[in-house]
């Protein structure tokens, strides 16, 4: 691991340890800023070991969200998210360049046509399916973020630039979904921890976005 990759892990354990602290939800929380924060750095890096820290993430995230009876979430999370991450590792693996980072790819118009069309037809079916579940808060942004996230992964598995884009839509719905949690019930079952994850994941996917679309644009020499 180089120097640069060090220094990135240190600070995101370190942010991770300081807000846990001021949170008070050091193991839980912590864990999972800092298994997010660097999940999605490694991911932006081309790195495998992003899915290794997406593993944990998921499976904390997932506990969380049951806590906060936010059922869709705790379903993707633990039964399609989770073991996704084993299968994008083996994937990648077969798709390294001679640095060892994925080899990325970009898809056409029709692909995104697809994809969009997907989210949207999806998230209005499970938002519907977990209004049913009594209990269920926030049940179509829940299943909003749920299917672009899913669609984010399925491409990132399959090495496709875009899906820093959906990420970063994804990101902006779960800003939503923990700044109305914590506003609804405060510094409850781990929900401030959550809404600094997701402004974490916003600024690495930020990053994301730019690196994987100037690695795509090598791909094309």
């Amino acid at each position: 691991m180089n120097k640069k990759y060090i220094f990135i892990t240190l600070v995101c354990i370190m942010l991770s340890t300081i807000s846990g602290i001021i949170t008070q939800d050091l193991l839980v929380g912590g864990t999972i800023l800092a298994t997010g924060l660097l999940c999605a750095y490694f991911a932006g890096e081309g790195k495998r070991i992003n899915y290794i820290l997406g593993l944990i993430n998921y499976l904390l995230m997932g506990y969380v969200a049951f806590k906060n009876n936010l059922f869709g979430i705790f379903f993707f999370y633990i039964f399609i998210f989770s073991p996704l991450q084993i299968h994008g590792y083996l994937t990648w693996n077969k798709n390294l360049n001679d640095d060892k980072n994925v080899k990325v790819r970009e898809f056409n118009k029709r692909n995104s046509i697809i994809i969009t069309l997907s989210c949207v037809i999806g998230s209005f079916v499970l938002g519907y399916v977990l209004s049913l579940i009594p209990g269920q808060r926030l049940a179509f942004m829940d299943a909003s973020s749920n299917c672009i996230n899913l669609c984010g992964i399925i491409l990132m598995i399959l090495r496709f630039k875009e899906s820093w884009w959906l990420w970063l839509i994804n990101n902006i719905i779960d800003l939503v979904i923990w700044i109305m949690t914590v506003i609804d019930i405060g510094n409850k079952n781990g929900s401030v921890m959550m809404l600094l994850v997701s402004i974490g994941y916003l600024l690495i996917n930020i990053y994301g976005v730019i690196n994987w679309n100037m690695e795509a644009k090598k791909n094309k020499h």
